[in-house]
């Protein structure tokens, strides 16, 4: 992204120490960091990971998501996960309904 090692470290609030240890010892984020800088640079996980793109035909799907709790998706999942089974099945028969009515 053509930003320097300070810059970086002032947009995701990491320590230029920190993340000079990782250059320099070749060590890797915690998870918590990662979602940081991911959301920070406007990435996937799997983009930084691996540098993998999730869209268009090149690549297999994505069998698992990395949602923001504060985003209308994060929303949505923690309602999901606040419910009992038979709630979850009915929201999951309403939404696969709602798709079949769209295509």
């Amino acid at each position: 992204m053509k930003i320097t090692q300070k810059e970086f470290a002032k947009r995701t609030g990491i320590a230029e120490s920190t993340i000079s240890d990782w250059r320099k010892k070749n060590t890797n984020p915690t998870a918590e960091k990662i979602m940081i800088i991911c959301k920070v640079l406007d990435v996937t996980p799997e983009w930084l990971l691996s540098g993998i793109e999730t869209h268009g035909d090149r690549g297999k799907p994505s069998e698992w998501y990395a949602i923001d709790a504060l985003t209308e998706s994060g929303q949505l999942i923690k309602a999901f996960n606040s419910m009992d089974k038979a709630q979850q099945s009915r929201l999951l028969g309403y939404a696969e309904a709602l798709v079949k009515m769209r295509d």
